[in-house]
């Protein structure tokens, strides 16, 4: 079961660590009246997307360099309550191979869940930390973000992001692509300044005709690039046109990114250095910027301020789940009753299934809430396309692994218990969404006459694979329908292992 609610205590210091595509980033920090205040930073250059083969295997080098890293990382965690931590991976981590099995040696050597994150809620977390990171307005705002093997394109007003875009293209990735050896020339420049802009052209008006008034930077190529351009003179305030055609000039003159001799460009950059210059070259061209500011908070900061949110009933989770309700027209009074069961069971199962963390309880939740969705495209079959539509579907503040949980448990909520379905996921939470689907499974069937008309809830015991439902006396007798989909539900579960008895 991925990590998912157990609330921070904001008494103590938070930590988030972003493991990116070209560097791993690790923040502690103090929330202090609602505003952040950083105690500690580190930073290494693990470089994991250029381990990446063209099969989306790790080399086992650059495998072992980021797993030193993380080491390194949990000493200095060691100190924090787990539920203090958040650590995600983003654009390489999505790709690697299962068969490396890196994340679960990421987890093991970190000793701390690291969350996969999908490209449009990376996108989301960017804004969030950079908008914190900015003085109240109003102002409509673009922020982009060039990482190592995706850039993230997002406007949003205030603390609100709104259309978020995230682009298969980075600097560690156009580097690789067209920088061989460090070799720079005019033609290679303008070859991955192409292939940019075709990447972009797709969404390009969405952000060209967008009313946003400020664009800002934020991540390792952009502060790189800003900081070049200040130190040598050729920009006062963050990034102008004029300063980064005047930057491809001299990358091209040098010809090469050993002879590179800029003010304020450090070693471990140069290597990216190139292409990361070429992804914003193109974005300022195909989205028409003319200045950029460049921000010091990114994802890292988001994260922060997004366990911060959960704690005040500001978790993004919640609201996507809502806005899912209200475009499926959910049936809030049915989902509300099958809720109240489901969690009613969970209360006198977790002890003996060991479901007792708030994670076990937020999926269950949010399970029930959504479990209906797919009636808005067909009855036949519902749970296949409300489980297609989550697994599908962009849902703000989800983890890739949350997504495929809650989207296995709506997909197993009624009919045929679905086995494969669940040993899909991986190992660690395979159990445990068997357990609450079942809890599930027994709430909807419960409830299946959608009557308002108050039911009692059964006394459950389990052990093990045995489940024993007890209702009231006479209450099966006068409920042969009822009697009758128990005793299918039997033979569903049992299918699975599990021993279904009821009176």
């Amino acid at each position: 079961m991925p990590e998912q609610t157990p609330e921070a205590n904001l008494n103590e210091a938070i930590a988030a660590i972003d493991l990116g595509s070209n560097s791993f980033h690790l923040i502690v920090a103090r929330v202090i009246d609602g505003h952040l205040q950083i105690i500690d930073r580190m930073k290494e250059m693990v470089r994991l997307g250029e381990g990446l083969t063209a099969d989306k295997h790790l080399m086992p080098h650059v495998a072992e360099r980021a797993l030193e890293c993380l080491r390194r990382y949990a000493q200095r965690l060691r100190p924090l309550p787990a539920e203090n931590i958040r650590v995600v991976g983003t654009n390489t981590m999505r790709q690697i191979h299962p068969d490396d099995n890196f994340h679960g040696l990421a987890e093991k050597a970190l000793l701390h869940p690291i969350e996969i994150i999908a490209g449009r809620e990376e996108a989301r977390l960017i804004y969030l930390g950079v908008a914190h990171g900015l003085a109240a307005g109003d102002e409509m705002r673009l922020v982009v973000d060039i990482g190592g093997g995706s850039t993230e394109l997002i406007t949003g007003q205030g603390y609100q992001s709104h259309e978020r875009e995230s682009l298969h293209m980075g600097c560690v990735s156009i580097s690789r692509r067209f920088f061989t050896d460090g070799k720079i020339t005019a033609q290679a420049m303008r070859d991955a300044e192409l292939a940019c802009s075709l990447e972009i052209r797709p969404v390009r008006y969405e952000f060209r005709d967008g009313d946003w008034t400020r664009a800002i930077g934020s991540s390792g190529s952009i502060k790189s690039i800003g900081n070049v351009v200040l130190q040598q003179g050729w920009s006062e305030t963050g990034i102008y046109r004029e300063s980064l055609e005047r930057l491809k000039r001299t990358l091209i003159e040098a010809g090469s990114i050993h002879k590179l001799d800029l003010k304020g460009l450090s070693e471990e950059r140069k290597p990216v250095f190139a292409g990361g210059l070429a992804v914003l070259s193109a974005i300022f061209d195909q989205i028409g910027i003319e200045h950029m500011e460049v921000s010091s908070e990114a994802l890292r900061e988001g994260l922060i301020y997004d366990m911060v949110g959960r704690n005040q009933q500001e978790d993004a989770r919640e609201r996507t789940l809502k806005t899912l309700m209200r475009r499926y027209d959910v049936d809030q009074e049915q989902v509300d009753r099958v809720e109240t069961t489901a969690l009613a069971l969970l209360e006198q199962a977790k002890r003996a299934w060991n479901l007792q963390e708030p994670r076990h309880t937020a999926m269950l939740s949010w399970s029930a809430k959504v479990h209906e969705m797919g009636l808005t495209v067909s009855h036949s079959q519902f749970q296949k396309h409300g489980a297609y539509l989550l697994e599908k579907s962009d849902l703000s503040g989800f983890s890739l692994q949350e997504q495929k949980v809650l989207a296995a448990l709506v997909r197993g909520h009624r009919r045929k218990f679905p086995t494969t379905i669940f040993e899909a996921l991986p190992r660690d939470v395979v159990s445990c969404t068997k357990q609450l689907c079942i809890l599930l499974r027994l709430s909807v069937l419960t409830h299946r006459a959608r009557s308002t008309v108050a039911k009692p809830v059964p006394r459950l015991e389990v052990e093990d694979h045995k489940i024993s439902l007890v209702f009231p006396e006479e209450w099966i007798a006068h409920h042969p329908l009822t009697h009758k989909e128990l005793e299918q539900e039997a033979d569903y579960l049992k299918s699975s292992g599990y021993l279904l008895r009821f009176s």
